[in-house]
């Protein structure tokens, strides 16, 4: 049996192809699938269908994503996901997806930025709920058992192979041993370890990152974290929700506090329509100058468009805005300001079938690594996914399937049991959301979207502090379920990411792509190198593997006249 942690996309894709291949598969997560990450993906997934453009090839899409890298993404990788892409679409028609269709039949295919040519389909601006919608169908005709609301502790591991994982139930506490011959990590990456983000309170923790560290595993790039320029700033709650970029491609003018249009300053050529990162940059660059409005952001205004254009290309951003801050957005400006939104580096892989340091164990999607480097290409995750979830499910069913026999731990897994028992026992002064908020503003002020020497030591030294109240913490689980036993681990997850996090930014003394260091502003080339980390051994650098000549020839300046450059 292989049991799948994470019940997104990539866990889901896993899952089917596991199934489709007769072997016995689990699939767990700690939110409802329905709910899942993925489910807030709009924008589109990418391959080179040439439906729009005929010259489009998996090369150039290769090119275009090793470019946008900055260098850093693994050219094995990027060959794979980009030569697998139109069986990843081809997989979602035949579980039945409805992607967005050109007249004659074609699916259509838009510009995203640093893309050359259209390679982007989508289903509206809902694509990444439509393909989770589209996983779960194919899930169910296949009867894939799915534990939804159950949270996995620790990984089991003996002798350097992974045998299982332990948990428990979030309403009741009832704990789960399950025995597995193979292990898939699919549970996301470690955005909400900052103040504002893009993903869900309690999502996104890193618990990916600490379950393959803890399991034996390392981490690659951690300190590579994409940073969208437009996230709301209220309520607190949701501080971080996105506001689509498609508000600035459609017209929409930023402005500061002093009502300047400050991106004259930053690209005078795009303005609003400059990459993701560098309107981000200059968004952080005029708060941090004193320009930002009293509550720290800039303003994003729309009002000026159209109110039917508005209604009918911006239609979420406009509902979202009037739930959470009765806002009209066709009368006046959105608060905004840079948001923590993409994990680019994660668990080290290999980048044939994404399998890991430790035998039997494999990671997908935001949780690996590989693919992106210093700036993931807009549209390129979910395809991702899709591509890796087939081949790392077939890699895992033939792992599965060669063993003859499986060893087990005792001592494992008594160590997993004492782990639980000895949170719910612990009834210290420490606050567990309190610690967790630390974390977040440490890494808000030192490792945000830009970053020195000074203030990466400083959230170290706070870092310290903060593991170091860990040690004191109550846990009171209650009769509403054992969110506060979750909340616990998620710390344990938060303080590890936040620490390679760290610690990698620190040792990356340039800026490149999403890595700001403004006591390093150049590119330094002896640094297009991937960062491993581990707590045995601290950071290694890892050589990146030469592009192939078909690749390489390709790789040029994408214009991006009129385009939005996400």
């Amino acid at each position: 049996m292989v049991l799948v942690i994470g019940t997104g996309g990539a866990g889901l894709r896993a899952a089917i192809e596991l199934a489709e291949a007769g072997v016995d598969v689990l699939a767990v997560g700690k939110r409802p699938k329905e709910d899942a990450h993925t489910a807030l993906a709009a924008g589109g997934i990418n391959a080179a269908l040439a439906t729009m453009d005929p010259e489009d090839s998996w090369q150039q899409h290769a090119a275009d994503t090793l470019k946008e890298s900055y260098l850093l993404a693994d050219p094995r990788t990027a060959q794979i996901v980009t030569q697998g892409a139109a069986r990843g679409i081809d997989d979602l028609e035949r579980y039945g997806m409805a992607f967005a269709r050109e007249e004659d039949g074609r699916i259509s295919q838009r510009f995203f930025g640093a893309h050359k040519f259209r390679r982007t389909a989508f289903a509206g601006d809902y694509t990444g709920l439509e393909i989770q919608r589209t996983l779960i169908r194919r899930a169910d005709q296949l009867n894939i058992p799915v534990l939804d609301g159950v949270y996995i502790t620790r990984l089991l591991v003996h002798d350097g192979t992974v045998f299982g994982a332990y948990g428990f139930d979030l309403t009741d506490g009832t704990r789960y041993l399950i025995h597995a011959d193979a292990v898939i990590l699919a549970a996301g990456g470690h955005t909400r370890i900052w103040r504002r983000t893009s993903s869900r309170r309690d999502e996104n923790t890193g618990d990916s990152f600490r379950l393959a560290v803890e399991a034996g595993a390392r981490l690659r790039d951690p300190e590579l974290v994409q940073f969208h320029p437009s996230g709301i700033i209220e309520p607190e709650n949701a501080a971080g929700t996105l506001v689509s970029e498609a508000a600035r491609g459609e017209g929409g003018i930023l402005r500061n506090a002093l009502g300047e249009r400050f991106m004259t300053r930053y690209d005078p050529e795009r303005m609003e329509l400059s990459t993701r990162d560098r309107v981000a940059l200059a968004s952080y660059t005029e708060i941090k100058e004193g320009r930002g409005t009293p509550k720290g952001a800039v303003w994003l205004d729309v009002s000026h468009l159209p109110r039917r254009t508005i209604m009918t290309r911006l239609p979420r951003v406009y509902q979202t805005l009037l739930d959470l801050q009765m806002l009209d957005i066709t009368r006046e400006p959105i608060e905004i300001a840079p948001t923590a939104h993409y994990s680019m580096g994660g668990v080290w892989v290999r980048p044939e079938d994404h399998s890991t340091d430790v035998r039997g164990l494999y990671a997908i999607g935001e949780a690996s690594s590989g693919l992106h480097g210093a700036n993931r290409l807009g549209g390129n995750s979910l395809i991702e996914l899709l591509v890796f979830g087939r081949i790392t499910g077939q890699a895992a069913a033939a792992y599965s399937q060669s063993l003859t026999a499986h060893p087990r731990s005792t001592p494992a897994i008594a160590h997993a049991r004492a782990e639980i028992d000895d949170l719910l026992a612990a009834d210290g002064p420490g606050n567990v959301r309190a610690l967790q908020r630390a974390i977040r503003n440490t890494m808000t002020e030192h490792a945000g979207v830009v970053r020195d020497e000074e203030g990466l030591r400083a959230g170290l030294a706070e870092l310290a502090a903060i593991e170091k109240g860990m040690e004191d913490v109550g846990v009171h689980p209650d009769i509403a379920g054992y969110q506060d036993l979750a909340h616990a681990f998620d710390l344990k997850s938060a303080a590890l990411a936040a620490r390679a996090t760290l610690e990698a930014a620190l040792e990356r003394r340039e800026t490149r792509g999403c890595h700001n260091r403004s006591d390093y502003p150049d590119q330094d080339p002896a640094l297009r190198v991937n960062l491993v980390w581990s707590p045995a051994t601290g950071i290694t650098r890892e050589s990146i593997p030469a592009i192939p000549d078909e690749i390489s020839s390709l790789m040029e300046e994408v214009s991006t006249d009129g385009k939005l450059a996400e």
